[in-house]
């Protein structure tokens, strides 16, 4: 009895400490929505019960060994040692689930391993005191788990005659289909998945009530530098699908100067049917500075009613041509930023930004437009060597790269995660002015003072990360109003856009405005400010810049001219690690993997948005896949 009730004991306690990790979970993340604890609990029991049998299995098998005339201080010894590894497990699972989930906003998986090689990562978007008390938290909780484990344990175990012996060893051999069903999840064809705990529409709950050392195992089939598999419908389907998303229409899209071509009504698919001039420019080859503003989503600005954050910003949105109903196409720099210069599609779970021998073989705006006598540069701040930054900007053509390496000591710990926006703004200034006169260049820039922890030197703001981007919102205001007096303005193309946008101001993957960005094209090569109603997204930008400057952009497969008549199905997508969203005329959908369902349901036609998210997904990455 004694070996049976350690076995229980210890299965129970490690439920129960799931269960206790779903309630800190909800705590430090959305205190909130904790009168939907039990909810939670209850949903996520069946992962719990299933993950918790994992547990067991070595403390099962060691009982079993326990049956023979062995000594039982050795065995009790070693079990010791697995509880000890156990506490750490569990404690890293939960810990990390919760405190990671407040940056990202999605549950602990395999992807966050990246980061280990570059730990700079984490540590930038934290303070030391922030890490400091995580880890004296955590220690702490693997000290109580292991003596808590410990005190299941039997201090001595009966020696069992041969009739128990025999007893015993055909129990476990009876338990063994017993804990494989468990862990399955049944007997029928379905197993144990992540989706199963799935209840609410409100996708924080669901995420809370998944099992955290479940979803981190599970995620292991699933890498960052793989392309998963996706096999929806026949591939004739999906092609045909896809190919009334993303036309081909790079000779119709090519614009000329003297054209007064105005975009057609498209009634049939968008709600945003208006007549606007397709010639943007008044020069067909602008000088050009491309900056992607970390973060900086649209409930930053005007777009979404909140005007105080970014004046400067708002102002300019009015001053140029404003893109208003642009959404993100992903959630990370990596992939925003070879959305942005690739328009090229990101993944759920795939960064392309990681597979420098694909990159080198893609479309990039610098690449194109060397062709045509571009000069190229880039300026970051930060580590360009994160996440495969410095492999892709040199595959998409940037001849000339400057990083944190290339500031003082004293300006690269001006901020967490390097050179703060104000000091790499004017050395975008300083690049400008130093251009030659008789070759046209393309510059680009990434921020990165709107980031975690949001360290900033002003303090204008109570809502800190409001009040980046304040900061942020100054910087560019100082820039452009710099870059005004400067006689380059004349004939430069400036286009501002976020690589991505984050949740915020409630703002969730389950709410569309969530991926809502701003996009503005400013300098003297615009001809007049327009605001474009136009639904689309950020890797729409190679294609219709190209088309404004009169090249083609027909290897560019997946990014589209939205002012050009043959875009006739305005849609934007955007994929996030758990599953994609859509928006076109008729409204928009989420829809997520592990509950293999449609979650969130605006539309008028879901089955359809349905459909084209499942095409797209299964042909960008069937190309990606033939990239060789």
């Amino acid at each position: 009895m004694k070996r049976v009730g350690y076995l229980i004991g210890m299965y129970l306690l490690t439920v129960v400490l799931f269960i206790v990790g779903k309630a800190l979970f909800m705590l430090y993340n959305n205190p909130m929505e904790w009168s939907n604890f039990f909810d939670v609990a209850q949903h996520g029991l069946s992962l719990d019960l299933s993950t918790a049998l994992y547990c067991v299995i070595v403390p099962l098998i060691v009982i079993l060994i326990s049956l023979f005339p062995i000594k039982w201080e050795k065995l009790r010894k070693s079990l010791k040692v697995y509880h000890f590894i156990l506490a750490i497990v569990l404690t890293l699972a939960i810990c990390s689930d919760t405190v990671m989930f407040s940056f990202w906003g999605i549950k602990l998986d395999a992807s966050m391993l990246q980061f280990l090689s570059q730990p700079s990562g984490i540590t930038q978007s934290v303070s030391l005191l922030f890490l400091i008390i995580t880890a004296a938290v955590m220690a702490m909780a693997v000290y109580i788990i292991y003596k808590v484990y410990n005190m299941l344990l039997p201090s001595e175990m009966p020696v069992l005659s041969m009739k128990w012996r025999i007893i015993g060893l055909l129990l476990f051999i009876c338990a063994i289909p017993l804990v494989v069903i468990g862990i399955r999840g049944g007997t029928g064809e379905s197993t144990t998945n992540v989706g199963q705990v799935y209840f609410s529409q409100k996708q924080f709950l669901n995420y809370a009530a998944v099992n955290p050392l479940f979803s981190f195992l599970a995620s292991f089939e699933k890498s960052a530098n793989r392309i998963e598999e996706y096999d929806y419908m026949p591939a004739e389907e999906a092609q045909e699908i896809v190919s009334r998303i993303y036309p081909i229409s790079t000779a119709d899209s090519i614009i000329s100067l003297n054209d007064s071509l105005m975009l057609e009504n498209w009634q049939t698919h968008s709600a945003d049917s208006s007549s606007a001039s397709i010639a943007l420019l008044n020069t067909r080859r602008p000088n050009i500075v491309i900056i992607l503003l970390e973060s900086c989503g649209g409930m930053f600005t005007r777009l979404l009613g909140r005007d105080s954050i970014m004046p400067h910003f708002n102002a300019l949105m009015d001053e140029g041509v404003s893109f208003n109903r642009c959404y993100a196409n992903t959630w990370r720099t990596d992939r925003g930023t070879v959305c942005t210069f690739g328009g090229y599609p990101s993944f759920p779970r795939s960064s392309v930004m990681k597979m420098p021998k694909k990159t080198a073989l893609m479309p990039a705006i610098p690449k194109t437009l060397a062709a045509y006598g571009y000069h190229s540069e880039y300026l970051y701040g930060g580590d360009i060597n994160f996440t495969n930054m410095r492999s892709y900007l040199i595959n998409a053509g940037f001849e000339q790269l400057y990083s944190m390496d290339d500031f003082t000591q004293e300006e690269r710990k001006s901020a967490k995660w390097g050179v703060r926006d104000d000091i790499t703004f004017k050395r975008l200034l300083s690049m400008i002015r130093s251009q030659s006169k008789d070759t046209n260049y393309i510059l680009g820039f990434s921020t990165l003072s709107s980031h975690e922890p949001w360290d900033v030197p002003e303090h204008v703001l109570t809502d800190e990360i409001d009040n980046s981007f304040h900061y942020l919102d100054r910087c560019i205001g100082d820039f452009i109003d710099s870059l005004k007096t400067m006689p380059q303005w004349s004939d430069l193309l400036v286009i501002m856009l976020p690589d991505h946008s984050i949740g915020h101001a409630g703002y969730d993957e389950t709410n569309i405005d969530r991926n809502l960005i701003p996009m503005v094209w400013l300098g003297g090569a615009v001809k007049s400010p327009k605001q474009i109603e136009v639904i689309c997204n950020q890797t729409d930008l190679a294609a219709t810049l190209l088309s404004q400057l009169g090249i083609t952009h027909g290897e560019y497969t997946f990014s589209r001219d939205v002012l050009s008549p043959a875009y006739r199905w305005p849609l934007a997508v955007h994929n996030f690690t758990d599953g994609f969203s859509l928006i076109d005329s008729t409204g928009y959908i989420v829809y997520d993997f592990n509950a293999d369902k449609i979650i969130v349901n605006k539309s008028s036609a879901p089955a359809n948005l349905e459909k084209a998210g499942k095409a797209i997904l299964q042909v960008t990455t069937d190309n990606f896949k033939n990239i060789k």
